[in-house]
């Protein structure tokens, strides 16, 4: 990891962001100078500003633990002019393609905005140049005013609709802000609040009415439970008979749970966030509980469909790894299950 003095060393006037997973990211102070983050800038909920002995931002940010600190200060700096963002997405997709991957699902994020930040998508899609199959999932960017985007989105769009390079893949991963459970296992698990049933069950009801697949960002055993508890409601009024749904990474799913995610037809999309936040995690919870996280086999015992994607954003050059991790953390693989699980269940 590169420290902060190494990186004003290197880039003194270019502006640098350099995220790590999801945890933190480093800034140089030209970074600094162009957002506009000073000694008066106050730290975001659930953010921090790491400042030195006077008060001034020293250009590492840090999650505890919700991200938003990160998506938020990316989204400060410059913006390339339209023809630059065509040519750094078709960069992005050669270096996918050089990895050998050929297909992504993309589970939204913060500060992605639909339509307008899928604009370029959009024209590359018309000209014939996207060479990475892209499946793309609606993101509420609007706290507390979720249930309003998803109106709109299903009142405009249709999932599956597209082309064969560039397809609409239902809603998610943030259905609700109230149930964001990051996944950051340096710092405590988030108590999510008591609001979240509510806000939750309105938006996956209206989501099941309109028969939109849909995707949910899910760590922990404590919120899935939660979660479930929702889906049932809605599913006694609105039945999920045959919808597409998905529960993404489930790290420490309890054994009960699977079963409930089974009886609704719900599937679940693990990660290998644990080959590089094992150490934390088993720093936080212990050797015992990591060596089921997430449960993989006992999920596969249940009867559910189990895919493996990748976080490009923070892991492209680990595709690799990823996969393999699918199968035991070992540098190498005793079998080819790990690629099972890949495309027999995430295609």
């Amino acid at each position: 990891m590169p420290t902060l003095d190494e990186i004003n060393r290197i880039a003194p006037e270019t502006p640098v962001f350099i995220l790590n997973l999801y945890r933190q990211a480093f800034l140089n102070k030209a970074a600094l100078r162009v957002i506009g983050y000073t000694k008066d800038t106050p730290n975001p909920p659930g953010g921090e500003i790491q400042r030195d002995s006077r008060g001034n931002p020293t250009g590492m940010l840090i999650a505890r633990p919700n991200a938003t600190i990160l998506y938020a200060t990316l989204a400060k700096g410059p913006k390339l002019s339209y023809e630059d963002q065509m040519n750094s997405t078709r960069l992005f997709m050669r270096e996918l393609n050089r990895f050998g991957v050929t297909s992504v699902i993309d589970a939204g994020g913060g500060f992605q905005n639909y339509p307008d930040d899928y604009q370029v998508f959009e024209e590359l899609d018309r000209r014939g140049e996207i060479t990475v199959r892209t499946a793309y999932n609606l993101f509420t960017q609007h706290p507390k005013n979720e249930l309003n985007d998803f109106k709109a989105w299903t009142a405009s769009s249709q999932p599956y609709t597209g082309s064969s390079y560039y397809r609409h893949n239902g809603a998610g991963e943030m259905l609700v802000y109230s149930a964001a459970d990051f996944e950051d296992f340096v710092e405590p698990r988030p108590e999510l609040p008591a609001v979240l049933e509510d806000e939750l069950f309105e938006v996956t009801q209206h989501l099941v009415q309109q028969r939109w697949p849909f995707r949910l960002h899910a760590t922990y055993g404590e919120s899935i439970t939660r979660f479930l508890d929702v889906f049932e409601c809605v599913n006694k009024e609105v039945p999920f008979k045959d919808l597409r749904w998905i529960l993404d990474h489930a790290e420490t799913i309890h054994e009960k749970d699977l079963e409930r995610v089974v009886e609704l037809g719900g599937s679940i999309a693990v990660q290998s966030r644990m080959a590089f936040q094992g150490e934390y995690f088993v720093e936080r919870y212990g050797a015992k509980a990591a060596e089921n996280a997430p449960p993989i086999t006992k999920m596969m015992k249940s009867g559910l469909r189990v895919g493996v994607p990748f976080v490009t954003a923070a892991l492209v050059s680990f595709t690799f790894k990823n996969t393999l991790t699918a199968k035991t953390r070992m540098p190498l693989p005793a079998t080819d299950s790990p690629i099972r699980l890949i495309v027999d269940n995430h295609s």
